[in-house]
């Protein structure tokens, strides 16, 4: 295991150092949110192209987990993509610009890309711990459970994501809250899918007795979302709009739940 992570670290220092010159000559730092899913995909195939050479062949659930991580990481990177791709960089780049000055370049460089680099190799232990360590005979009532729970939030994070997005292109809805579809019930169901799965992800490694190591995955991300980068600087952002206070005293902010039985947040 230290091996591999020695391994992929070594690739992702690489891999944003590349995303941030390319940040410097196109004047986007939002190439960041393109490359985190791309980065979770890298360190992926790495450990599986690790495990390939130390054992001379492949094991399904090896192959399972890095199916699951290509399947996420494709699906979200494209998608952010398709998203920036017309538009300018994003709102809240341009507000660093803006905040910090002289220091932007600095500190887009360790605050950005280094310290993405440092999550994308913390979420993804279980990721590595899964593919480089073999354990009973496939399928286990963990692979299954933790392959169903993966599918959902999958699902849940693509379906609101493309209802937010086909509500953003409808010129009717500038300046609207989407409050619709699977935001009727979570102010935040993508980031509700994305959390969901990695937690799936999580559920296939406890057929090893390295919990105390896979746990830091989904542990990660859901504080990350939920108390760094994600909800709370979407949150800010409403704050001004006129209907906001409606919407949040009746939708749940993270797990999805009837309209009017929200949760605390």
């Amino acid at each position: 295991m230290n091996n591999v992570l020695l391994y992929t670290s070594f690739l992702i220092f690489v891999y944003v150092n590349i995303l941030f010159v390319y940040s410097l000559v196109h004047k986007r730092n939002d190439v960041a949110d393109i490359g985190w899913g791309i980065g979770f995909l890298i360190i992926a195939l790495a450990s599986l192209n690790f495990d390939y050479h130390f054992r001379g062949a492949l094991d399904i659930r090896s192959v399972i987990f890095t199916a699951l991580v290509a399947i996420w990481s494709i699906r979200l990177s494209s998608h952010i993509w398709i998203r920036n791709r017309k538009k300018s960089e994003d709102w809240r780049y341009n507000q660093w610009r803006e905040e910090w000055g002289k220091l932007f370049y600095v500190r887009s460089y360790l605050q950005v890309y280094i310290l993405q680099g440092i999550f994308m190799l913390l979420v993804s232990l279980p990721v590595m711990y899964g593919i480089t360590t073999h354990y009973p005979i496939f399928p286990t009532v963990f692979d299954v459970l933790g392959i169903l729970v993966f599918i959902i939030g999958f699902l849940y994070e693509t379906v609101s994501d493309a209802q937010l997005a086909r509500f953003l292109k409808n010129p009717d809805n500038k300046g609207k809250l989407m409050t619709s579809g699977l935001w009727r019930f979570s102010r935040h169901p993508n980031y509700f899918g994305e959390i969901t799965l990695w937690w799936g992800i999580f559920l296939i490694t406890l057929n090893t007795p390295a919990i105390i190591f896979t746990f830091v995955g989904p542990l990660c991300i859901t504080l990350l979302i939920t108390k760094v980068s994600g909800v709370p600087l979407l949150e800010k952002k409403f704050e001004s709009h006129p209907d906001w206070e409606g919407y949040k005293k009746n939708v749940s902010k993270l797990i999805p739940l009837h309209p009017g039985k929200k949760i605390i947040g």
